[in-house]
């Protein structure tokens, strides 16, 4: 019984589709910001770029979002150049047009002209269908004391997690 459920679970933990991949996390972002919500936006890529992210080569670590001109773009992100597109290849670190709605674009515009806010890249994947996308967080800035405060949380949470685990085989 217990391996016709380990079977199972293997299964189900594999994904159904072979083109939906991770390329590239922010994992730093929600340490240094305090993320309020997040979209998924579409991304303006050149071929290379393509053939290169699939290859795993992006860093979206010093990005950000900005809107400019009734636009957003992702600034400072890097994608690796391709190597066999050398003679047609693409910038590295080159302004790159998101596509979200209007809706969506006022709402982000407001939040960070008028509130504030920061505009944070968090994880670039494939989508299902094979198409890049950028998930992207609305954040505000911790301040050192909050960068202290979860990492006591986090340092709590482990070791509770520790400690039931161990009273629970006694």
């Amino acid at each position: 019984m217990r391996a016709a459920l380990a079977y199972l679970g293997a299964i189900m933990a594999t994904k159904s589709d072979p083109n939906s991949k991770l390329i590239a996390e922010n994992r730093r972002a929600r340490f240094d910001y305090a993320i309020e919500s997040d979209i998924e936006a579409g991304i303006v890529l050149m071929g290379s770029e393509v053939k290169s992210l699939r290859e795993g080569g992006c860093n979206i670590g010093e990005s950000y979002a900005s809107v400019e001109g009734g636009e957003l773009w992702l600034i400072n992100g890097y994608i690796a150049p391709y190597l066999p597109a050398k003679t047609w290849g693409h910038e590295e670190r080159r302004k790159r047009k998101l596509l979200v709605s209007k809706r969506e674009l006022s709402r982000l515009w407001n939040a960070t002209a008028r509130e504030g806010m920061t505009i944070v890249p968090l994880k670039m994947y494939f989508n299902d269908r094979g198409m890049v996308k950028l998930k992207i967080g609305v954040a505000k800035g911790k301040k050192l004391a909050d960068k202290r405060e979860t990492s006591a949380k986090r340092d709590w949470d482990r070791e509770k997690a520790r400690l039931l685990k161990h009273n629970a085989r006694g």
